[in-house]
Protein backbone atom coordinates (compact mmCIF):
# COMPACT_ATOMS: atom_id res chain seq x y z
CA UNK A 1 0.00 0.00 0.00
CA UNK A 2 3.23 2.49 1.16
CA UNK A 3 5.97 2.47 -0.74
CA UNK A 4 9.66 2.90 0.42
CA UNK A 5 9.71 6.83 -0.37
CA UNK A 6 6.04 7.09 1.72
CA UNK A 7 7.73 5.94 4.71
CA UNK A 8 10.88 8.51 3.88
CA UNK A 9 9.12 11.27 3.61
CA UNK A 10 6.19 10.50 6.45
CA UNK A 11 9.19 10.10 8.76
CA UNK A 12 10.37 13.26 7.61
CA UNK A 13 6.97 14.95 8.45
CA UNK A 14 6.98 13.23 11.96
CA UNK A 15 10.19 14.44 12.67
CA UNK A 16 9.56 18.27 11.30
CA UNK A 17 6.18 17.97 13.76
CA UNK A 18 8.53 17.48 16.89
CA UNK A 19 9.55 21.14 16.33
CA UNK A 20 6.37 21.94 17.53
CA UNK A 21 6.78 20.59 21.04
CA UNK A 22 7.16 23.68 23.12
CA UNK A 23 4.69 26.04 21.20
CA UNK A 24 2.22 24.63 19.41
CA UNK A 25 0.32 23.61 21.91
CA UNK A 26 -2.99 23.50 23.08
CA UNK A 27 -3.28 22.22 18.86
CA UNK A 28 -1.45 18.98 17.84
CA UNK A 29 2.12 19.10 16.82
CA UNK A 30 2.03 18.78 12.83
CA UNK A 31 4.33 18.30 10.07
CA UNK A 32 3.94 18.57 6.50
CA UNK A 33 6.33 17.41 3.16
CA UNK A 34 5.12 18.51 -0.48
CA UNK A 35 7.02 16.21 -3.02
CA UNK A 36 7.29 16.56 -6.84
CA UNK A 37 9.02 14.35 -9.51
CA UNK A 38 10.86 12.86 -6.53
CA UNK A 39 11.81 15.87 -4.97
CA UNK A 40 10.96 17.60 -1.87
CA UNK A 41 9.96 20.99 -2.94
CA UNK A 42 8.11 22.23 0.85
CA UNK A 43 8.37 21.51 4.27
CA UNK A 44 6.40 23.15 6.88
CA UNK A 45 5.58 22.51 10.43
CA UNK A 46 2.80 24.09 12.79
CA UNK A 47 4.79 26.63 15.34
CA UNK A 48 2.20 27.83 17.05
CA UNK A 49 -1.85 27.97 17.79
CA UNK A 50 -3.89 30.72 15.89
CA UNK A 51 -0.59 31.01 13.23
CA UNK A 52 0.05 28.73 10.07
CA UNK A 53 -0.68 25.22 9.99
CA UNK A 54 1.94 23.04 8.74
CA UNK A 55 0.79 22.26 5.38
CA UNK A 56 0.06 26.33 4.49
CA UNK A 57 4.09 26.18 5.12
CA UNK A 58 4.86 24.06 2.71
CA UNK A 59 2.78 24.85 0.53
CA UNK A 60 4.41 29.09 1.01
CA UNK A 61 7.78 27.03 0.53
CA UNK A 62 6.94 25.31 -2.71
CA UNK A 63 5.04 27.73 -4.35
CA UNK A 64 4.13 26.89 -7.94
CA UNK A 65 5.48 23.03 -7.81
CA UNK A 66 3.33 21.96 -5.20
CA UNK A 67 0.95 21.55 -8.18
CA UNK A 68 0.90 18.03 -8.92
CA UNK A 69 3.19 17.06 -5.45
CA UNK A 70 1.99 14.32 -2.98
CA UNK A 71 1.35 15.66 0.42
CA UNK A 72 2.77 14.20 3.33
CA UNK A 73 1.12 15.31 6.17
CA UNK A 74 1.08 13.92 10.26
CA UNK A 75 -2.20 14.58 10.65
CA UNK A 76 -5.48 14.26 8.84
CA UNK A 77 -5.81 18.46 6.78
CA UNK A 78 -8.38 20.24 8.86
CA UNK A 79 -12.28 20.80 7.44
CA UNK A 80 -13.06 23.50 9.44
CA UNK A 81 -12.49 27.42 9.87
CA UNK A 82 -10.77 28.02 13.41
CA UNK A 83 -8.16 30.76 14.05
CA UNK A 84 -7.09 30.27 10.35
CA UNK A 85 -8.67 28.79 6.99
CA UNK A 86 -8.88 24.87 5.87
CA UNK A 87 -5.99 23.23 5.19
CA UNK A 88 -7.63 21.27 2.60
CA UNK A 89 -9.39 24.06 0.82
CA UNK A 90 -5.39 25.59 0.26
CA UNK A 91 -3.96 22.06 -0.74
CA UNK A 92 -7.07 22.09 -3.45
CA UNK A 93 -6.41 25.22 -4.37
CA UNK A 94 -2.28 24.45 -4.64
CA UNK A 95 -3.28 21.41 -6.78
CA UNK A 96 -2.27 18.89 -5.47
CA UNK A 97 -3.10 15.38 -6.63
CA UNK A 98 -2.39 13.06 -3.41
CA UNK A 99 -1.96 13.13 0.30
CA UNK A 100 -0.94 10.73 2.82
CA UNK A 101 -1.72 11.36 6.35
CA UNK A 102 -0.32 9.46 9.51
CA UNK A 103 -3.89 9.68 11.32
CA UNK A 104 -7.26 10.71 11.04
CA UNK A 105 -7.90 13.84 13.25
CA UNK A 106 -9.88 12.94 16.42
CA UNK A 107 -11.08 16.13 16.89
CA UNK A 108 -14.83 16.05 15.66
CA UNK A 109 -14.99 19.12 13.75
CA UNK A 110 -12.41 17.37 11.39
CA UNK A 111 -12.84 13.40 12.19
CA UNK A 112 -12.71 12.44 8.39
CA UNK A 113 -14.57 15.84 7.30
CA UNK A 114 -10.49 16.79 5.80
CA UNK A 115 -10.02 13.72 3.93
CA UNK A 116 -13.29 13.81 2.21
CA UNK A 117 -13.04 17.52 1.15
CA UNK A 118 -9.62 16.03 -0.62
CA UNK A 119 -11.50 13.09 -2.02
CA UNK A 120 -14.04 14.85 -3.59
CA UNK A 121 -12.05 16.98 -5.26
CA UNK A 122 -10.63 14.89 -7.19
CA UNK A 123 -7.14 13.89 -4.83
CA UNK A 124 -5.87 10.68 -3.92
CA UNK A 125 -5.98 10.08 -0.13
CA UNK A 126 -4.72 7.72 2.04
CA UNK A 127 -4.11 7.08 5.67
CA UNK A 128 -2.85 5.21 7.99
CA UNK A 129 0.94 5.09 7.16
CA UNK A 130 3.18 5.24 10.78
CA UNK A 131 -0.18 6.01 12.53
CA UNK A 132 1.45 4.47 15.68
CA UNK A 133 4.28 7.14 15.61
CA UNK A 134 1.78 9.66 14.70
CA UNK A 135 -0.93 9.05 17.69
CA UNK A 136 2.29 8.64 20.39
CA UNK A 137 3.43 12.21 19.19
CA UNK A 138 0.14 13.57 19.97
CA UNK A 139 -1.37 11.49 22.67
CA UNK A 140 -2.39 14.47 25.07
CA UNK A 141 -4.25 15.98 22.44
CA UNK A 142 -5.65 13.06 21.33
CA UNK A 143 -6.86 12.17 24.87
CA UNK A 144 -8.19 15.11 25.41
CA UNK A 145 -10.57 15.02 22.13
CA UNK A 146 -11.34 12.22 22.88
CA UNK A 147 -11.27 11.04 26.75
CA UNK A 148 -12.02 14.41 27.82
CA UNK A 149 -9.25 14.23 30.28
CA UNK A 150 -5.39 15.67 29.14
CA UNK A 151 -2.66 13.05 30.02
CA UNK A 152 -1.06 13.19 33.06
CA UNK A 153 3.32 12.98 33.83
CA UNK A 154 4.48 12.65 37.37
CA UNK A 155 8.18 13.86 37.59
CA UNK A 156 10.23 13.14 40.82
CA UNK A 157 13.88 13.62 41.60
CA UNK A 158 14.86 10.96 43.83
CA UNK A 159 18.35 9.18 45.65
CA UNK A 160 19.30 5.97 44.40
CA UNK A 161 17.54 4.70 47.71
CA UNK A 162 13.85 6.65 46.95
CA UNK A 163 13.77 9.37 49.23
CA UNK A 164 12.58 12.47 47.60
CA UNK A 165 13.82 14.77 50.60
CA UNK A 166 15.30 14.52 53.92
CA UNK A 167 12.48 14.39 57.12
CA UNK A 168 13.32 17.86 57.37
CA UNK A 169 12.01 18.47 53.87
CA UNK A 170 15.50 19.54 52.67
CA UNK A 171 15.32 18.65 49.26
CA UNK A 172 17.81 21.06 47.04
CA UNK A 173 19.25 19.48 45.33
CA UNK A 174 18.90 16.01 44.67
CA UNK A 175 19.76 16.15 41.37
CA UNK A 176 22.27 17.56 39.56
CA UNK A 177 21.88 20.71 36.81
CA UNK A 178 21.35 18.48 34.04
CA UNK A 179 18.50 16.85 35.28
CA UNK A 180 17.28 20.02 36.23
CA UNK A 181 17.42 21.39 32.68
CA UNK A 182 15.92 18.27 31.32
CA UNK A 183 12.77 19.39 33.63
CA UNK A 184 12.93 22.77 32.41
CA UNK A 185 11.90 20.96 28.57
CA UNK A 186 9.34 18.25 30.43
CA UNK A 187 7.87 21.82 31.88
CA UNK A 188 8.06 23.65 28.44
CA UNK A 189 6.17 20.14 26.61
CA UNK A 190 3.75 20.59 29.20
CA UNK A 191 -0.08 22.56 29.00
CA UNK A 192 -0.09 22.75 32.85
CA UNK A 193 2.29 21.62 35.85
CA UNK A 194 0.49 20.78 39.02
CA UNK A 195 1.38 20.74 42.41
CA UNK A 196 -0.06 20.88 45.69
CA UNK A 197 -0.45 23.56 48.61
CA UNK A 198 2.03 21.77 50.59
CA UNK A 199 4.90 22.32 47.85
CA UNK A 200 4.03 25.75 47.72
CA UNK A 201 4.05 26.57 51.60
CA UNK A 202 7.30 24.69 51.90
CA UNK A 203 9.32 25.32 48.74
CA UNK A 204 8.02 28.35 47.32
CA UNK A 205 8.15 26.77 43.62
CA UNK A 206 7.88 28.64 40.18
CA UNK A 207 7.01 26.48 38.46
CA UNK A 208 7.80 28.04 34.84
CA UNK A 209 10.13 27.92 32.37
CA UNK A 210 13.12 29.76 33.03
CA UNK A 211 15.46 28.26 30.37
CA UNK A 212 16.06 30.66 27.53
CA UNK A 213 17.34 28.12 25.03
CA UNK A 214 14.17 26.63 25.12
CA UNK A 215 11.48 28.67 22.55
CA UNK A 216 8.15 28.44 23.95
CA UNK A 217 7.49 31.56 21.77
CA UNK A 218 6.62 33.19 25.19
CA UNK A 219 4.15 30.94 26.35
CA UNK A 220 4.29 29.38 30.00
CA UNK A 221 2.12 26.28 31.14
CA UNK A 222 -0.42 27.34 33.22
CA UNK A 223 0.42 26.98 36.74
CA UNK A 224 -2.42 24.74 39.06
CA UNK A 225 -2.62 24.50 43.03
CA UNK A 226 -4.81 21.80 44.24
CA UNK A 227 -5.72 23.91 47.72
CA UNK A 228 -9.05 22.69 49.43
CA UNK A 229 -8.96 25.03 51.87
CA UNK A 230 -7.43 28.19 50.23
CA UNK A 231 -4.21 28.50 52.10
CA UNK A 232 -2.02 29.32 49.40
CA UNK A 233 -0.29 32.67 50.37
CA UNK A 234 -0.46 35.59 48.74
CA UNK A 235 2.71 36.61 48.40
CA UNK A 236 3.95 33.28 46.84
CA UNK A 237 6.34 33.54 44.15
CA UNK A 238 4.51 32.16 41.09
CA UNK A 239 1.63 34.99 41.31
CA UNK A 240 4.71 37.56 40.47
CA UNK A 241 5.80 35.69 37.49
CA UNK A 242 4.30 35.62 33.36
CA UNK A 243 1.60 33.22 32.93
CA UNK A 244 -1.34 32.02 35.03
CA UNK A 245 -2.29 30.34 38.08
CA UNK A 246 -4.99 28.37 38.87
CA UNK A 247 -5.88 27.35 42.60
CA UNK A 248 -8.87 24.45 42.75
CA UNK A 249 -10.34 24.93 46.12
CA UNK A 250 -13.58 22.93 47.62
CA UNK A 251 -16.24 24.59 50.21
CA UNK A 252 -16.63 27.93 51.12
CA UNK A 253 -13.18 29.35 51.57
CA UNK A 254 -12.76 33.25 50.65
CA UNK A 255 -10.35 33.73 47.48
CA UNK A 256 -10.16 37.49 47.45
CA UNK A 257 -6.25 38.48 48.50
CA UNK A 258 -5.19 35.30 46.18
CA UNK A 259 -7.52 37.22 43.25
CA UNK A 260 -5.80 40.30 44.36
CA UNK A 261 -2.12 38.87 43.95
CA UNK A 262 -3.25 37.54 40.46
CA UNK A 263 -4.41 33.77 40.75
CA UNK A 264 -7.63 32.49 39.28
CA UNK A 265 -9.80 30.77 41.98
CA UNK A 266 -12.14 28.26 41.10
CA UNK A 267 -13.91 25.65 43.19
CA UNK A 268 -14.44 21.86 42.61
CA UNK A 269 -16.13 18.93 43.94
CA UNK A 270 -14.56 17.11 47.33
CA UNK A 271 -13.28 13.85 47.13
CA UNK A 272 -12.39 12.77 50.91
CA UNK A 273 -10.60 15.99 52.18
CA UNK A 274 -9.64 16.42 48.69
CA UNK A 275 -10.27 18.47 45.87
CA UNK A 276 -11.41 16.19 42.85
CA UNK A 277 -8.99 16.00 40.62
CA UNK A 278 -11.02 14.13 38.33
CA UNK A 279 -13.01 17.20 38.40
CA UNK A 280 -9.67 19.33 38.06
CA UNK A 281 -8.28 17.29 35.23
CA UNK A 282 -12.02 17.53 32.90
CA UNK A 283 -11.82 21.82 33.69
CA UNK A 284 -7.89 21.59 32.45
CA UNK A 285 -9.31 19.90 29.01
CA UNK A 286 -11.88 22.68 28.82
CA UNK A 287 -9.31 24.97 28.88
CA UNK A 288 -7.70 22.97 25.96
CA UNK A 289 -4.53 21.32 28.44
CA UNK A 290 -3.80 18.45 26.20
CA UNK A 291 -0.33 17.49 29.08
CA UNK A 292 -0.71 17.80 32.66
CA UNK A 293 3.32 18.02 34.52
CA UNK A 294 2.48 16.79 38.26
CA UNK A 295 5.00 18.20 40.37
CA UNK A 296 4.43 17.58 43.98
CA UNK A 297 5.15 15.88 47.43
CA UNK A 298 4.89 12.64 48.41
CA UNK A 299 0.94 12.64 49.23
CA UNK A 300 -0.42 14.17 46.47
CA UNK A 301 1.69 11.92 44.28
CA UNK A 302 0.52 8.79 45.93
CA UNK A 303 -2.92 10.11 45.67
CA UNK A 304 -3.15 10.38 41.84
CA UNK A 305 -1.45 7.07 41.61
CA UNK A 306 -4.23 5.25 44.03
CA UNK A 307 -6.83 6.91 41.78
CA UNK A 308 -4.97 5.69 38.98
CA UNK A 309 -4.61 9.00 37.22
CA UNK A 310 -0.93 9.18 36.73
CA UNK A 311 0.09 8.26 32.77
CA UNK A 312 3.45 8.01 33.06
CA UNK A 313 5.96 8.48 35.40
CA UNK A 314 9.68 10.51 34.91
CA UNK A 315 12.13 9.35 37.87
CA UNK A 316 15.44 11.67 38.12
CA UNK A 317 17.56 8.79 40.05
CA UNK A 318 20.65 10.40 41.77
CA UNK A 319 23.31 8.12 42.37
CA UNK A 320 24.39 8.83 45.93
CA UNK A 321 22.06 7.05 49.57
CA UNK A 322 20.26 9.65 51.49
CA UNK A 323 19.51 7.23 54.25
CA UNK A 324 16.49 6.62 56.82
CA UNK A 325 15.40 9.62 57.72
CA UNK A 326 13.92 10.98 54.73
CA UNK A 327 10.39 11.02 52.19
CA UNK A 328 9.52 8.72 50.09
CA UNK A 329 8.17 9.34 46.76
CA UNK A 330 5.05 8.52 47.66
CA UNK A 331 2.58 8.06 50.39
CA UNK A 332 -0.38 5.49 49.69
CA UNK A 333 -2.15 4.57 52.79
CA UNK A 334 -5.03 2.70 50.84
CA UNK A 335 -2.53 0.32 49.39
CA UNK A 336 -1.82 -2.43 52.43
CA UNK A 337 -1.48 -5.86 50.24
CA UNK A 338 1.70 -6.89 47.63
CA UNK A 339 -1.60 -7.26 45.51
CA UNK A 340 -1.83 -3.61 45.44
CA UNK A 341 1.11 -2.49 43.88
CA UNK A 342 1.01 -0.80 40.31
CA UNK A 343 3.24 -2.56 37.78
CA UNK A 344 5.34 -0.06 35.41
CA UNK A 345 6.45 -0.84 32.09
CA UNK A 346 9.64 0.70 32.08
CA UNK A 347 9.57 2.74 28.18
CA UNK A 348 13.64 4.40 28.60
CA UNK A 349 16.36 4.71 30.91
CA UNK A 350 19.49 7.04 30.02
CA UNK A 351 22.48 9.09 31.45
CA UNK A 352 20.97 12.79 32.30
CA UNK A 353 24.60 14.16 33.65
CA UNK A 354 25.64 11.71 36.48
CA UNK A 355 21.56 10.91 37.20
CA UNK A 356 19.58 8.70 35.57
CA UNK A 357 16.34 8.74 34.14
CA UNK A 358 13.62 6.28 34.34
CA UNK A 359 10.22 6.78 31.90
CA UNK A 360 7.79 4.46 33.00
CA UNK A 361 3.93 3.59 32.03
CA UNK A 362 1.92 2.97 35.00
CA UNK A 363 -0.09 -0.06 33.75
CA UNK A 364 -3.51 -0.59 35.73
Amino acid sequence: MFTHDDCVHMARALQLAERGEYSAHPNPMVGCVLVNNAGVVGEGWHERAGEAHAEIMALRAAGDNAKGATAYVSLEPCAHEGKTPPCSEALIAAGVSRVVAAMQDPFDPVGGRGLEMLQKAGIETQVGLMQDAAEALNEGFVSRVMRGRPIVRLKIAASIDGATAMESGESQWITGPEARHDVQKLRARSGAIMTGVGTVQADDPSLNVRDKHIDTRGVQPLRVVLDSRLRMPPTAAMLALPGDTLVCYTGDHDGSRLEEAGAVIQAFGAHGDQVNVFEVLAALAEREVNDVLVEAGPRLAGYLLEKDLINELVIYQSPHIMGSNTRGMFTTPAWSALADRRTLDIRDVRRVGNDTRITARVSV
